[in-house]
């Protein structure tokens, strides 16, 4: 039968399977992949690749030393696409401006595959869409480009990534994988693919649409959690009352679910749920706790830069010249993604005020950080004589700060006039607020 051939054959090294992007998600799976089959590995990005060629791994989510000894053959040719029999695709799935989505990434990979395709392939897409997207929008192109049948000719199914960039706990083998299939056999075959690298073992959906649903459901109630407790700790700081301490004493439940407030950034959470928003909206139905979640949560960044300017003026600092520090630009701790930083824009209120921040964040590529977003990034010896540090991402090079280190930050500024703001609340609050600091955290 086809599954067993081409399980079998992809197992002995006789046909190849190719991973088209090769970031975050698609780079560790090209590696899991690689240990156990012949891969190939895409992307348009010849800087990218001429990395990864070298032995370097801009993710850090592998590290060098893996990329060094990988058997991947890293490609930006898309001829050499033809050598493989099964695509898994992982590209980006942004959004637009408007948050309508950006489908382009996909389409364009979708064209590159269809013109490799050969009969008896298989196509997984992996990247998050709104349910339909697969069989609606990529399939049609897949044939169009290849000239092919989609069923008789080739498979095709979605397998939702569930990658968490920087967890080094849940990884790619030890967390459960969803697959589907437009049929049982394209089933029976991703299944098989996935189950030779997913220790987890796999969930097989009952079809592609119910696969998709799950990906940016899974997202969309995280997101509204969080944005549950962005919108408590905007409440509760005009309360007066410390958001951490009630979370502790309400964590004391068997059934809290010990999400905390914070910065919503990223390429799933702040992303997924305005795909679903606008799938549900085509449909005509106004999403009401999904679009209010995420309005809260794109909100933080300009409520954390007003909480700055709120505790410069109750300093009686001067805020136009006034010296702020912000510790951390990526959307998460100890990995250098920066895609949909949200605190890029609590930097982009603070310049409303006329305050040009200090930045500084070493898991980051400077030239990549201004390029991107006009951002420069400075050392952390260059945090002198501020009056203000906002520590907003917990990367372990900040949460371990002794606090002489901090106070050495501040220079001759009297404590009480010294303000740290704890987004991510990783600082020793008591310690802090003993030695005098002006103490604030989300």
């Amino acid at each position: 039968m086809q599954k067993q051939d081409l399980i079998s054959r992809l197992i002995h090294h006789e046909e190849k399977l190719a991973v088209i992007g090769l970031g975050y998600v698609g780079l560790p799976l090209a590696n899991a992949f690689s240990k156990k089959l012949s891969v190939i590995g895409f992307d348009v990005n010849k800087q990218k690749i001429a990395l990864y060629r070298q032995g370097r791994d801009p993710t850090r989510e592998l590290g060098d030393e893996a990329i060094r000894s990988s058997s991947i053959l890293f490609t930006s040719d898309a001829g050499e696409l033809r050598q493989a029999k099964f695509f898994s695709v992982a590209v980006p799935t942004p959004v637009n401006p408007d948050k309508t989505p950006d489908l382009v990434p996909l389409v364009r990979a979708s064209e590159t595959i269809g013109r490799a395709l050969t009969p008896g392939s298989v196509v997984v897409y992996e990247s998050t869409v709104y349910p339909g997207v697969t069989e609606d929008v990529c399939i049609p192109i897949l044939e169009r480009e290849s000239g092919l049948a989609c069923g008789p000719d080739f498979k095709v199914g979605y397998s939702p990534e569930r990658m968490n960039p920087g967890d080094r706990l849940h990884r790619l083998e030890n967390t459960k994988r969803i697959v589907s299939g437009m049929d049982d056999e394209a089933l029976r075959i991703i299944a098989g693919v996935y189950g030779l690298v997913i220790e987890a073992g796999v969930h097989p959906a009952p079809s592609i649409k119910v696969a998709e649903a799950a990906k940016v459901a899974e997202n969309s109630q995280r997101d509204i959690n969080i944005a549950f407790m962005n919108e408590l700790a905007v409440v509760l700081d005009r309360m007066n009352v410390d958001t951490m301490d009630v979370l502790e004493a309400m964590n004391t439940k068997w059934n809290a679910l010990g999400f905390s407030p914070g910065l919503v950034g990223g390429h799933c959470i702040g992303v997924d749920p305005y795909y679903f928003v606008y799938e549900a909206e085509r449909l005509g139905y106004h999403s009401q706790i999904i679009l209010s979640g995420r309005k809260i949560n794109d909100s933080m960044g300009e409520f954390l830069a007003a909480t700055v300017i709120k505790k410069l003026v109750l300093a009686n600092k001067q805020v136009l010249q006034a010296r702020v520090g912000i510790l951390g630009i990526t959307f998460k701790e100890n990995c250098p993604d920066t895609r949909n930083s949200r605190v890029v824009d609590m930097i982009a209120h603070l310049r409303q005020y006329g305050i040009e921040p200090l930045v500084s964040d070493p898991w980051v590529d400077a030239s990549e950080m201004k390029r991107e977003y006009g951002v420069s990034l400075v050392p952390l010896s260059e945090f002198t004589d501020m009056d203000c540090v906002v520590f907003a991402v917990a990367h372990q090079e900040f949460r371990f700060l002794r606090t002489e280190q901090i106070e050495a930050m501040f220079g001759a500024h009297p404590r009480g006039e010294c303000i740290v703001v704890d987004v991510k609340s990783i600082l020793d609050k008591r310690a802090l607020e003993a030695k005098g600091f002006c103490y604030w955290r989300l």
